[in-house]
């Protein structure tokens, strides 16, 4: 059986990685690897819609988007699977969405600064918190999806 990773580990194999060597970021001109783990556009969006529209959300919870440009595919892998564990809902590459208690909004915001911290580098991790207002005004450019059919806000009026 595999031991389940926590998020702690994450940070402590980042804290190896600065102890074995890695000081800067490689060159911004390397072949960027393929992600395949993404859902459909559409899947995405429900995804963050559930998540808006939950109707049991507790009062001290919070919504917030982590993005992140991080040039190191081995530090951006670390980082994908801690957010992930700690819950959050993957809607782009490097954009993460959260409607997680406001203490587990603190520690990853601590944790993600102290990786920031761990080593040499020139990326950059944004966390930000979002109202559901904000969202629910979301605009999707550039795929062809009907966000009415999604969110079944369209009405239809038979005569």
């Amino acid at each position: 059986m595999s031991k389940k990773k926590n998020a702690a580990d994450y940070i402590g194999i980042l804290k190896k990685l600065k102890n074995s060597g890695l000081f800067e970021s490689p060159s911004p001109n390397r072949i960027r690897g393929t992600d395949d783990t993404l859902a459909s556009t559409e899947e995405r969006v429900r995804q963050i819609l559930g998540l808006v529209n939950r109707e049991n959300r507790k009062s001290s919870s919070m919504l917030f988007f982590v993005m992140y440009d991080i040039e190191s595919d081995k530090v951006r892998r670390y980082i994908v699977k801690y957010l992930q564990r700690k819950g959050c809902t993957r809607v782009q590459r490097s954009i993460f969405l959260a409607d997680l208690e406001t203490n587990v909004y603190e520690e990853i915001k601590n944790d993600l600064a102290e990786v920031q911290a761990t080593y040499e580098n020139k990326d950059s991790i944004l966390v930000v918190p979002i109202s559901t207002d904000y969202l629910k005004a979301m605009k999707i450019i550039g795929q062809n999806i009907n966000l009415d059919i999604i969110t079944h806000t369209k009405n239809t009026m038979f005569f």
